[in-house]
């Protein structure tokens, strides 16, 4: 069985990444395509939990010939990991790629962690949990994990800081990934200063659970018909987390860099709602027309992930003009193309937008040659 719906839901986040990255590097950005500063969750914060949330779905069906047998043999796991090590090498190629004009894959300095590496981690241990655990003892697992992370994170006392100071430095996840990773292998910027890291150790074990929740939520899928009841069951149960996370985060802060146990919560709910729409429209109704080019570009999601990034990193490192004229390949198209003319706001977000468009492009091209890059 293949579930249409979750390949288009995968090219509606790759689309939406590809976005908010664009969008984010400019000067002037609307501020939902911007990440909260701390607390909080706008929907460019979604993006990434809409990742591994639908990558937990997609495992209901890439190990239900597994699951189904008890006895899994040595080439099993060991796919799971080949897997999990190329996604985590990749990251580490990107973080190395071309920062600040010159290639610094240095194991001496490079960041040790990333989204594909927190992709990676989490793929690996919820699927080794998958294989392992009976289904309650999954359930289980997963409560343990929501649980004792947020009583860890707040009532585990930071040396000089204390306990529950949920700031950049002060927070018990950073404390750990700066026993763990050595200083100039941690995250710099955006506040952090090498005291800890937005996708670190500590807070990719909450993490985890957002993956299992898109497992658990295929696992009820496949048991369905494909009925609008099937929908409203996941609407229900997305409003139903949706509630509970804003609830827990009165008392746990929602917030994506500290990946807490409300975001979990509630950025699963915001999950199981656009899912139910996609099912709705294309399982469903089987309007499906609409959807195309986002299933070709979720069916090359790697691909387009990682080569978007490496765009990216080429326009803001890549230089045009010498002396106090020298701009950034990105502000040079933006300042000679789009600003002009759409100003210092939708400028950013109008290139974005053709940047997304190219990325449709390239991966309608893929689809028709029947190139589809799997890991």
């Amino acid at each position: 069985m293949r579930l249409t719906s979750l390949d288009v839901f995968r090219g509606i986040t790759i689309a939406g990444m590809i976005l908010v990255n664009m969008a984010g590097l400019a000067d002037h950005v609307y501020p939902p395509l911007d990440h909260s500063q701390w607390n909080g969750c706008t929907p460019t914060d979604l993006v990434f939990p809409f990742f591994l949330f639908i990558m937990g779905v997609a495992m209901t069906f890439s190990l239900s010939k597994y699951t189904r047998d008890p006895q899994h043999s040595p080439a099993v796991y060991w796919r799971l990991f080949r897997r999990g090590g190329i996604l985590f090498g990749l990251g580490l190629v990107l973080n190395g790629f071309w920062n600040h004009g010159v290639w610094t894959f240095d194991l001496s300095i490079i960041r040790i962690m990333g989204v594909l590496q927190r992709i990676s981690i989490t793929y690996l241990l919820a699927s080794l949990a998958v294989l392992k655990l009976p289904q309650k003892g999954q359930w289980v697992l997963a409560a343990l994990l929501l649980i004792g992370y947020w009583l860890a994170m707040v009532y585990i006392s930071v040396p000089g800081y204390g306990a529950g100071v949920l700031t950049h430095e002060g927070n018990l996840g950073a404390y750990i990934d700066r026993l763990i990773i050595p200083k100039f292998h941690l995250y710099k910027s955006d506040g952090w200063h090498y005291m800890g890291d937005p996708e670190g150790l500590f807070s990719t074990i909450p993490a985890i659970v957002t993956v299992l929740t898109g497992y658990f939520t295929g696992e009820w899928i496949r048991s369905q018909t494909i009925k609008s009841r099937t929908t409203l069951g996941l609407v229900l149960l997305g409003i139903a987390c949706l509630g509970i996370g804003l609830a827990w985060g009165w008392i746990f802060p929602i917030n994506k860099k500290l990946w807490t146990s409300s975001y979990v919560i509630f950025t699963t709910g915001w999950a199981l709602l656009l899912l139910a729409t996609c099912y709705e429209l294309i399982e469903v109704r089987l309007i499906r027309r609409w959807s195309k080019p986002f299933e070709m570009m979720g069916l090359n999601a790697i691909a387009v992930f990682i080569a978007s990034v490496l765009l990216i990193k080429i326009l803001v490192n890549l230089n045009v003009g010498t002396g106090e004229k020298v701009l950034s390949a990105y502000n040079w198209i933006n300042q000679h193309f789009f600003i002009p003319w759409a100003g210092p706001l939708n400028g950013p977000l109008l290139f974005a937008i053709v940047t997304v468009l190219l990325w449709f492009g390239v991966a309608v091209v893929m689809y028709q040659k029947r190139w589809f890059i799997k890991i």
